[in-house]
């Protein structure tokens, strides 16, 4: 019996699992999933998605959003902060115009000024979407990209913003406060650079 607990504690953690960083979406790939959701009129997921990846927020802190957050004066804003619940500091964000109108039609459907929760949980109006039922929803919407789901996840959203700003500017200081890490160290982990990226940009720079 000890021998085969010992066998059991030994097999390593990520056997079977896919290990890594998941990946950013492409412009293109955005755009799909836009576009079908808009098409099968789910305003719902529609608002998630656009404000997911405006946001740049982990998923503990995406589904918790509330709608004193992103409105003010029955209008939705154009820029917004909260405080992480990792860090307890603050980090603001940009809502464009494609997130603010879908975000405008969630909000008519839900009639929910008085809500708390900008996306609450239909098993629980007093409780918000769980970060589960959000991975779930990001599978969801991957799949019928024809991309591997597996490949991506809650931290694809949170990471194509800034991946696309970071490979147009090589800003990584903006990508930094955008993200709202503490440590500039973390944000080169998060982005995943390495001396190839490093090389790439400084061959796009003449002096």
């Amino acid at each position: 019996m000890i021998e085969s607990d010992h066998l059991l504690e030994a097999q390593p953690w990520n056997k079977g699992r896919l290990i890594g960083q998941k990946r950013p979406l492409k412009s293109r790939d955005v755009w799909t999933i836009r576009t079908r959701l808009d098409l099968e009129g789910n305003k719902r997921d529609l608002a998630l998605f656009n404000l997911a990846i405006d946001s740049k927020l982990r998923a503990c802190d995406l589904v918790a959003i509330r709608v004193s957050d992103i409105q003010a004066a029955d209008r939705v804003r154009e820029r917004a902060s909260v405080i992480q619940k990792k860090t307890r500091l603050p980090v603001q964000f940009e809502l464009t115009e494609p997130t603010r109108l879908s975000l405008a039609c969630w909000l008519h459907v839900r009639r929910c000024q008085s809500a708390i929760y900008l996306f609450p949980s239909r098993l629980d109006s007093s409780k918000h979407l769980s970060t589960r039922q959000y991975a779930r929803l990001v599978h969801d919407w991957i799949a019928p990209t024809g991309l591997n789901s597996t490949s991506y996840g809650t931290h694809s959203m949170r990471r194509t913003k800034v991946a696309q700003i970071y490979r147009k500017t090589g800003n990584l200081r903006a990508v930094q406060l955008l993200l709202g890490h503490t440590k500039l160290e973390t944000t080169v982990r998060y982005l995943g650079i390495d001396v190839e990226d490093a090389l790439t940009l400084s061959e796009q720079l003449e002096i």
